[in-house]
């Protein structure tokens, strides 16, 4: 018997993804594996399901086709055999790459890592300026890509003074006019961004702090707990992609907490370019508070990658607090094998207080001048984060104003 609820049922069906990734001699399996997983995490944030991955050990992609031509088969034999919408390849394609991928697998979308993270920016950009970064980082990737070949390649015509003649190829015309809009998008950030420019300015007198972190380590959530104001935090890679800015008073000392993009493995260079300004808010930062999710188990390489990332945008020279968060769920690795005749070690009861303890024990205690564990979910160890942060902006603050004390913080209140 047919079931008629089926027939008449308005669900949509998610789009659905293949993911595909090279193991090189740079890149081993298990970190392929791993960045694969965060990839997945990158669709599934954009709302889509991910069906299949498919890797291929290769001493480089391939220049033509990123993987070789029996994986290219094995593939096309699944999204040909199943309902798929899209294949999304973990690094940038080049734009013969793309063209030959879209022959042989016409009417699926070919994606590759940048452009799925330019699309969830998209998604989640919310100001006018971060809508206009984020469509000029899209402009400026799609400019070279535009290879589609018009089979017909006809040449525009008309009637009119001035219309008659050879005209320009579709592709000659859309190159033109995606040109033209970058340059309209630049000019219109380059205003924005000096409106910008003037009210960092106007906070000059105030101490700066900024957050900064791989993506989904925990910084909005941080945020709220330090600044005590409403924050958007979700369990997603980019969830904040404009910048938050709250004024915070500890102790009657003022400063400006400031909430940042997250950074991530291979980040898109257009979009590092068209964010200049969102990023200026980590250069122009007086303190830095570099937030690391050390329950995830490649903690080491984010810090890595926010550190280089601070390196390239001219940000790694400022007084930093290294903050590994969500100890509450951080699992500590298991305790080696003992040498023979030595004792076994007695199995300790894993509560916050152990974890905490043995923490601040190991090596990662030495990982910076400052470093603190938290979990800002949970409000575990904030206290210790707030007079370590406290002891800094006291410090700059004092720098800057070193009659404070005498001018009265009233005045500044009165002021304002």
């Amino acid at each position: 018997m047919i079931d008629k609820s089926k027939l008449f049922s308005t669900a949509v069906r998610p789009e659905t993804a293949v993911l595909v990734a090279v193991s090189t001699q740079k890149q081993t399996s298990a970190k392929t594996k791993e960045y694969l997983d965060e990839l997945a995490f990158l669709a599934t944030t954009l709302g889509v399901e991910t069906v299949q991955k498919f890797t291929q050990n290769l001493e480089r992609a391939d220049i033509k086709t990123y993987v070789g031509k029996g994986k290219l088969e094995e593939i096309n034999i699944f999204v040909t055999a199943n309902p798929v919408d899209m294949i999304i390849f973990d690094d940038d394609l080049s734009p013969s790459q793309v063209r030959n991928l879209e022959v042989i697998f016409k009417d699926i979308k070919v994606l590759d890592r940048s452009l799925l993270i330019l699309d969830i920016f998209a998604m989640r950009a919310k100001t006018a300026q971060s809508k206009l970064q984020v469509e000029l980082a899209q402009y400026q990737y799609m400019y070279p890509r535009l290879t589609r070949l018009w089979t017909h390649l006809s040449r525009q015509s008309g009637a009119g003074v001035g219309m008659r003649g050879p005209g320009e190829t579709e592709l000659e015309t859309d190159r033109r006019i995606v040109k033209d809009r970058i340059a309209f998008l630049q000019e219109k950030l380059e205003k924005v961004d000096r409106q910008s420019m003037t009210r960092r300015k106007e906070r000059d007198r105030l101490v700066r702090v900024a957050i900064v972190g791989y993506t989904n380590v925990g910084k909005s959530t941080l945020m709220q707990s330090l600044s005590k104001s409403d924050v958007f935090a979700e369990n997603k890679l980019f969830a904040t992609v404009d910048s938050t800015v709250r004024k915070v008073n500890m102790e009657n000392v003022p400063f400006l907490l400031t909430d940042t993009v997250g950074f991530i493995r291979k980040l898109p260079t257009t979009l590092i370019e068209s964010f200049k300004s969102t990023l200026d808010e980590v250069r122009e930062a007086d303190i830095l508070v570099h937030v690391v999710d050390i329950s995830h188990e490649s903690f080491e390489e984010h810090i890595e990658v926010v550190n280089k990332t601070l390196v390239d945008i001219g940000a790694a020279d400022k007084p930093t607090i290294l903050v590994f968060n969500k100890i509450d769920v951080y699992k500590p690795a298991p305790q080696a094998d003992t040498w023979e005749g030595e004792e076994e070690p007695e199995n300790e009861e894993v509560t916050p207080e152990n974890t905490l303890s043995q923490l601040k024990k190991s090596y990662l205690s030495h990982k910076a001048d400052q470093v603190v564990f938290i979990s800002a979910q949970k409000k575990e160890n904030m206290e210790e984060l707030r007079n370590v942060l406290f002891s800094l902006v006291k410090a700059k603050h004092f720098a800057i104003y070193p009659n404070w004390l005498d001018l009265g913080y009233s005045a500044i209140q009165s002021e304002e």
